[in-house]
């Protein structure tokens, strides 16, 4: 089973909300519109603020619902982790759209909501803040993936969720590296912005 799980959590993973939410909308396909990303913040900008909170509740839930689901299932904190690892992946890189997906902030927020959920809390409320304050997505994201492995390290310190936490890290740095060049050149779009 510690093979079947993360696989069942990468094709869960591998359903884009985005692309669900804008054809239940009737909206343009996120990956043609906008900044291209299948994700949140691009629904925002052209779909508006229901169709936002419909994606950002689709991709947290999926992170959610595995891991609660494999945690019923396969009581073995290594499973958990690679079920995080799997649905996280599927949301990055869907095997139903040619590996081309968003960049896994809400479903990342999603399986630390459950694994370890005062880690989710505090990934919440720095989102919430960093936004607040400054107005850029990307921006809230980077720092609250960035703060994530210290956060594990206060509040679970065991290894596997460390490797996991750094894993996410080092990927959604990664995924947002386009959004890294916009920020320092002064031209990354903000939040509220079409």
């Amino acid at each position: 089973m510690i093979y079947v799980w993360p696989v069942f959590a990468y094709l869960v993973g591998s359903v884009p909300m985005a692309i669900v939410v804008a054809r239940l909308f009737r909206l343009p396909d996120p990956r043609t519109t906008g900044s291209h990303n299948p994700g949140t913040t691009n629904i925002l900008r052209y779909g508006g603020k229901v169709a936002a909170a419909a994606t950002l509740s689709g991709d947290v839930l999926k992170g959610a619902v595995v891991i609660t689901v494999v945690r019923i299932a396969a009581p073995d904190p290594l499973v958990w982790v690679l079920s995080g690892l799997g649905v996280f992946l599927g949301h990055l890189y869907p095997v139903f759209f040619r590996f081309q997906g968003g960049k896994g902030v809400a479903t990342a927020l999603g399986v630390w909501l459950v694994l370890v959920p005062w880690v989710g809390l505090l990934l919440l409320v720095t989102w919430i803040a960093v936004a607040a304050a400054f107005r850029y997505s990307s921006l809230a994201a980077l720092v609250a993936a960035c703060l994530a492995p210290l956060y594990v390290l206060w509040f679970a310190p065991i290894g596997v969720y460390v490797v996991l936490s750094v894993v996410m890290m080092a990927l959604l740095v990664w995924r947002h590296r386009g959004n890294i060049r916009k920020l320092l050149a002064g031209t990354e779009g903000r939040i509220g912005a079409r």
